[in-house]
C-alpha cells in the first residue's frame, strides 16, 4: 500500500499528551522533545519508530501535567537528619544552643530534590505506540490519495504515448513527401538507389518505436510499484527519471511541431507526478 510521509497524530490521556508530526524527507530523521525526567525513554521510543517507518522527518513531542514546582519536590530525609545531628554536635561543642533554622537546612545541596516522575513510563510508551498507529493510518490514507492522483496522470500520459505511436507513421510519410517535393522543385536528377538509402536513413533517425516501447514498459512498472507494500518512493522517483529521459529523446527526434509539443506535454505530466512522489515513503 502506498504511504505518504506527511501525517499528524495526537493522543492525550491520564495527564500525558503525545504529538507526532511527519513530513517528507529523503531519509529517516527523528527528533524528540521530552521532559527531562523522561529522557531515558528516548532510545526505546526511537527504536519503535525505526521498526515501523523508513523515511520522513519525524517530530515527536511529549507533554505531561507534572511541571517543576513545589508540588514535585521531596526531602532527602536521611540527609536532613544527619545535618541536624551535626548541628547539635556543633552546638554542644561551642555551647551556643541556638534554635536550628529549617530554611538553612533546605539550602544545603541535595536537601530537596525533584520527585521521580518516571513511574508512568509504561503509560508513556504505550500511548506513544498508539500515536504511531494513528500516524501510520493517516500516512496510509494520504498515500492512497497520492496513488490515485499519480494513476490519473499516468493514464493521461499513457494515452499521450499511444497518440504519438498512432500518429508516427503519418508524420514520417509526410516528412518523406516533403523531401521528395523539395527535390522535385530543385529539379535534381538523383540516383534512385541513393535516394532510397537517404530516405531509409532519415526514417531510421526519426524512428521512435524503441522509445515508445520503453515508455510503455516504464508505465507498467510504475503501476506495479504503486501496488507494492513497503518503501516505494525512491523507486518511483527513479522511474520518473527514466520516463523523462525517454521524453527528452522523443523531443530530440521530433520532425513535426505536433510531436515536439506532445513531448513537452509529456515532460509536464512527468514533473507533476514527480512532485507527488516526493511525499511517498
Amino acid at each position: 500500500m502506498t504511504k505518504s510521509m506527511t501525517a499528524f497524530a495526537q493522543i492525550e490521556r491520564d495527564g500525558v499528551s503525545w504529538e507526532i508530526r511527519s513530513v517528507n524527507q529523503r531519509y529517516l530523521d527523528i527528533n524528540f522533545r521530552l521532559p527531562e525526567a523522561t529522557r531515558t525513554l528516548e532510545p526505546l521510543l526511537r527504536s519503535l519508530i525505526k521498526s515501523r517507518l523508513t523515511r520522513g522527518k519525524i517530530d515527536c513531542s511529549l507533554r505531561t501535567d507534572e511541571v517543576p514546582g513545589a508540588g514535585n519536590l521531596v526531602l532527602d530525609t536521611m540527609l536532613i537528619r544527619r545535618l541536624a545531628e551535626l548541628a547539635t554536635q556543633v552546638n554542644d561543642i561551642t555551647g551556643d544552643h541556638q534554635q536550628l533554622n529549617a530554611l538553612e537546612l533546605l539550602k544545603w545541596p541535595g536537601a530537596i530534590r525533584e520527585a521521580d516522575r518516571n513511574d508512568n513510563s509504561d503509560v508513556i510508551v504505550s500511548m506513544f505506540e498508539q500515536a504511531l498507529d494513528q500516524l501510520q493510518l493517516m500516512r496510509g490514507r494520504e498515500g492512497a490519495v497520492l496513488a490515485g492522483i499519480i494513476e490519473e496522470k499516468l493514464t493521461r500520459f499513457s494515452q499521450m504515448v499511444q497518440d504519438v505511436r498512432e500518429a508516427a507513421p503519418a508524420i514520417l510519410a509526410e516528412n518523406q513527401g516533403r523531401m521528395l517535393a523539395r527535390l522535385a522543385e530543385m529539379k535534381v536528377d538523383a540516383d534512385p538507389g541513393r535516394l532510397e538509402q537517404e530516405m531509409v536513413l532519415a526514417a531510421q533517425k526519426a524512428d521512435i518505436t524503441e522509445e515508445l516501447d520503453r515508455l510503455d514498459t516504464h508505465i507498467t512498472e510504475v503501476r506495479k510499484t504503486l501496488a507494492e507494500d513497503g518503501t516505494i518512493g525512491r523507486r518511483l522517483d527513479f522511474l520518473m527519471q527514466e520516463l523523462n529521459r525517454e521524453a527528452n529523446t522523443l523531443s530530440s527526434k521530433a520532425i513535426a511541431a505536433d510531436s515536439s509539443v506532445q513531448a513537452v506535454d509529456m515532460k509536464v505530466i512527468i514533473e507533476q507526478m514527480r512532485e507527488q512522489i516526493q511525499n511517498i515513503e
